[in-house]
């Protein structure tokens, strides 16, 4: 009887494990994302010691041998070099602090239309800093931006007793533009100079700005405003005297210059672009023989990682555009060998003698995963494979797929979840949720496929949730990236109603019963969708949406859209302006008031057209919030966009 009543004990209790009642995401895990990722294994590696890596654990960091695994304890992780002498900003300005406290001024200008040392060009081409200090330290580069040609726009701070209108610089398509200069200081002779560039008009891009080796040379990829001409020229760091041209690029839709150049050695440099062979590739460039040679022969767009004076380190998306994998290339042989191959999405660093890298990986229902190996292929190991964050919750299977673009030449990748306790005799309301536009890829082969954990509140809560890339977005190659030029909002569509289109044909889909939502480009989506679309788009929510492209910024609009001068009809038909008489579902448009990407101009001319044609039309402002809605501004938001849906798609 013991014997039997242990037993019983023992299947009720394995009974309760298997029956434990997971629970669901709140709100507030909801919009956290991608935090449910381990992040507690963090490995560095030692540069006194390049054959070991660093681990640190409750506060305490080992020393593992990476061929042995043998350990041991160490005080502190790398010292950084510190140096005390440096640039500082104060206010438009730029100065320099001697080791002394001494600050000398290095420009001076009263004028406030006029800054230096910062970032320009809205941060687009990589100008995401505007200080560059030469490898030896004694000069120092930076950005000066004059922007009295550009008009101003006023944001609306609430706060003050009677409003305040703060004024912000937003150089619109078609209109005047900041200009630039670049200046180099000699911290020795404590002298600026200037350097001459001539190159096309003052409002021309100066990008990527690159030092050679011996700091004595300034190389930048100057391209005129249309973005179709791009000439990298040399410079003299003394003198600031233009030196020579060394290549040019030109292309009829637009040139994306986003790398600068890395010298391998003071007669040759790397240079990455897509307007040669179709696809972001590598290219050696030799100063002597004034010869540019492909390194990267794939047809795929690869990312620079690293160099030593051998091999070129980068990752590539030829196994699969939504993977990315570490491979190197031999300098002078060309021979290419493949260093991550499990499946998945890696990131990757390098042991300061390059022999060895950390891979921190993950695929679809593969949580993190950080192993090491050489870089010669012939060693890897795994150090850490964590656990399932999601296993306390309820989730739903996630599932990873590929429809055809609408042209039938392309694998545009998608992520589905459909309801928790799915039942394909029901039918059930789907929700896409779409960005579709240029830099932005929202389905990888990482944990989960790059999952926003509301998709997965949503899925909780009977929806069908669908996320594809379309046409327009990157890691395919320069003609799927550039398919929406001059048409923004229109191949895009296409793409995403071939993924409306397949998902409908199955039975468990409620095709009365389909909604959308996006932000910004996404937000400039969701309407296009909804109005061009009305009789499939039910309910929409658009956050922050581009309305007309003539009230975007000069930089990303024109190379998209170009001007009115130059693409009015393209303007005109895919300005939603024309569009809001056919909106027949129901859109809820949220926008950040104080907004310095999309201003909040968009939005209101579209509410302004909807009341011309008596359309009705739901509007929520977050007062004291900009492009991305944040804290407890982002709970609220997310709450009212689930409620939308629930309200009037469930």
């Amino acid at each position: 009887m013991k014997r039997q009543a242990l037993l019983i004990a023992l299947l009720v209790l394995v009974c309760s494990l298997f029956s434990e009642e997971r629970r669901l995401l709140t709100m507030e895990e909801a919009i956290l994302s991608r935090e449910l990722i381990p992040q507690s294994y963090q490995v560095k590696w030692s540069s006194d010691y390049p054959t070991e890596y660093l681990h640190t654990e409750d506060s305490v960091t080992y020393a593992i041998n990476i061929r042995t695994g043998k350990q041991r304890q160490v005080s502190d992780i790398v010292a950084t070099k510190q140096h005390k002498a440096h640039a500082i900003l104060k206010e438009n300005n730029i100065s320099w602090l001697t080791e002394d406290s001494i600050e000398i001024p290095i420009t001076q200008f009263d004028d406030s239309n006029i800054v230096c040392g910062q970032a320009v060009s809205r941060n687009e081409f990589s100008c995401m800093q505007g200080l560059f200090p030469s490898p030896d330290n004694s000069r120092l580069g930076f950005y000066v931006k004059d922007e009295t040609y550009v008009s101003s726009f006023p944001l609306l701070d609430i706060t003050t007793r009677t409003g305040t209108a703060n004024n912000i610089k937003y150089p619109m398509i078609g209109m005047p533009s900041e200009q630039l200069r670049f200046g180099i200081y000699d911290v020795v002779k404590n002298q600026t100079i200037y350097l001459d560039i001539t190159d096309f008009t003052n409002e021309r891009y100066l990008t990527n700005p690159t030092w050679s080796l011996d700091s004595k040379t300034v190389y930048i990829q100057v391209m005129n405003r249309e973005q179709k001409s791009l000439n990298l020229n040399a410079y003299d760091a003394i003198t600031g005297e233009y030196i020579s041209t060394l290549l040019t690029e030109q292309n009829d839709k637009y040139l994306e210059p986003n790398q600068p150049l890395y010298f391998i050695d003071n007669n040759r440099f790397i240079y990455t672009t897509d307007n040669r062979d179709g696809y972001y590739n590598l290219y050696i460039y030799s100063l002597s023989t004034k010869q540019l040679e492909r390194l990267t022969k794939v047809n795929a767009d690869v990312e620079y990682f690293a160099h030593d004076q051998k091999y070129v380190y980068y990752y590539s998306s030829e196994i699969s555009p939504a993977e990315r994998h570490l491979f190197r290339v031999n300098i002078n042989s060309g021979k290419i060998t493949r260093l991550t191959h499990a499946e998945g999405w890696h990131t990757c660093q390098l042991s300061p003698d390059k022999r060895y890298f950390t891979d921190n990986y993950s695929s679809l229902n593969t949580p993190r995963v950080v192993a090491v190996g050489s870089t010669d292929g012939k060693f890897y190991r795994e150090l850490f494979r964590a656990d399932d964050s999601s296993r306390d919750y309820n989730f739903a299977p996630i599932e990873l797929g590929t429809v055809k673009s609408a042209d039938g030449k392309y694998d545009n990748h998608y992520r589905l979840i459909r309801p928790l306790d799915f039942d394909s005799t029901k039918q059930y309301p789907v929700i896409l949720y779409v960005y579709g536009g240029p830099h932005t890829q929202l389905v990888r082969n990482n944990y989960q496929a790059n999952l926003r954990r509301w998709e997965m509140y949503m899925a909780q809560r009977g929806y069908v949730v669908f996320v594809m890339d379309n046409r327009g977005t990157p890691n395919h190659g320069a003609e799927y990236a550039r398919a929406n030029h001059r048409q923004c909002g229109v191949v895009e569509m296409q793409d995403q109603m071939a993924g409306i289109q397949w998902l409908m044909s199955h039975s468990w889909v409620d095709n009365d019963r389909i909604g959308v939502h996006g932000w910004s480009y996404g937000g400039f989506m969701t309407i296009s969708l909804m109005t061009n679309y009305p009789e499939i788009f039910k309910v929409g929510v658009a956050g922050g949406p581009v309305i007309d492209w003539k009230w975007y910024e000069v930089m990303y609009g024109e190379r998209y859209m170009e001007t009115p001068a130059t693409n009015s009809d393209g303007l005109e038909a895919v300005s939603l302006m024309n569009r809001a008489k056919d909106l027949k579902g129901k859109l809820l448009i949220c926008q950040g008031l104080i907004d310095n990407v999309v201003l909040y101009q968009h939005s209101l001319n579209f509410l302004n057209a909807c009341i011309t044609h008596n359309i009705p039309v739901d509007y929520f402002i977050y007062p004291r919030a900009e492009h991305n809605v944040m804290g407890k501004d982002r709970v609220h938001l997310m709450q009212k966009v689930t409620d939308y849906f629930e309200d009037y798609l469930k």
